[in-house]
């Protein structure tokens, strides 16, 4: 089984070029978890690019905002969509599938303003509360997005220079510690060890064409599915949006 995860940064932006469609046909994956869709459902007819899939979307009640999306070859046996229910920016959905329970989540900037960075650091708080509730009712879970978080040194180009940023700040870090203390693998830094690769670069500074870039965004995996892992892998060649898309192949039918 293959699944992707990948901030597409605008949905509709993405299915104008050809780099979506053409990743999807080339990898042919399983389950593809979307985040920053800023869309809503009737804004895209997705059966006319993505032909197999079904779709659950979460979207932000500010148009243009935020959002998630799940498309699906293999059906759920349930979905919920937001960890809170007063969950105004489309950040979380939930699908429970027969092998394992998947998390898609698009995590808070929080380089704003401070009121931002609080709402990201409740926002992290909150969900490793939820998910090690659900880790309970089931041990295999899969927890994937855009983080906005770089966990380590090797994940960004220039720790030194963001050490007081968002989303390298010690605090940040340290929650993405809590998440694996409590049982979860880091997939891409389990199967590839010292390897630098990066998911996001800021467009503005045309960052990408020096590859300074941050490792934002995460696929992990429940202690319990380690031995189900086959690989993990930075979609670093691909482009149509700032973030590239990531994946791993699980020996699960």
């Amino acid at each position: 089984m293959k699944i992707v995860s990948w901030n597409i940064n605008g949905i509709r932006a993405a299915l104008k070029k050809d780099h979506l469609k053409n990743f999807v046909l080339s990898e042919k994956p399983d389950i593809i978890a979307f985040q920053e869709t800023k869309a809503e459902e009737k804004d895209v007819i997705l059966s006319e690019h993505f032909e197999g899939y079904s779709s659950i979307w979460n979207s932000a009640q500010k148009r243009g905002y935020s959002g998630t999306l799940i498309l699906t070859k293999i059906a759920p046996n349930d979905f919920s969509i937001g960890i809170d229910k007063n969950d105004k920016e489309g950040r979380v959905i939930i699908c429970k599938f027969d092998d394992f329970t998947l998390l898609n989540i698009y995590f808070p900037n929080g380089k704003r303003n401070i009121d931002r960075l609080n709402y990201k650091i409740q926002f992290y708080k909150d969900f490793i509360e939820f998910v090690n509730k659900l880790k309970k009712e089931n041990a295999n879970i899969i927890v994937l997005g855009d983080f906005n978080t770089a966990h380590q040194r090797i994940d960004l180009a220039r720790p030194d220079a963001n050490k007081n940023v968002s989303g390298f700040l010690e605090e940040e870090r340290k929650l993405l510690d809590e998440l694996i203390e409590t049982g979860f693998i880091d997939t891409y830094r389990f199967k590839n060890k010292d390897k630098i690769q990066y998911t996001w670069w800021d467009q503005i500074s045309h960052a990408r064409e020096r590859n300074v870039g941050w490792r934002i965004d995460y696929i992990f995996i429940s202690h319990e599915m380690k031995n189900k892992l086959k690989s993990a892998t930075i979609h670093d060649h691909v482009y149509g949006a700032d973030h590239c898309p990531i994946s791993i192949e699980l020996n699960i039918k």
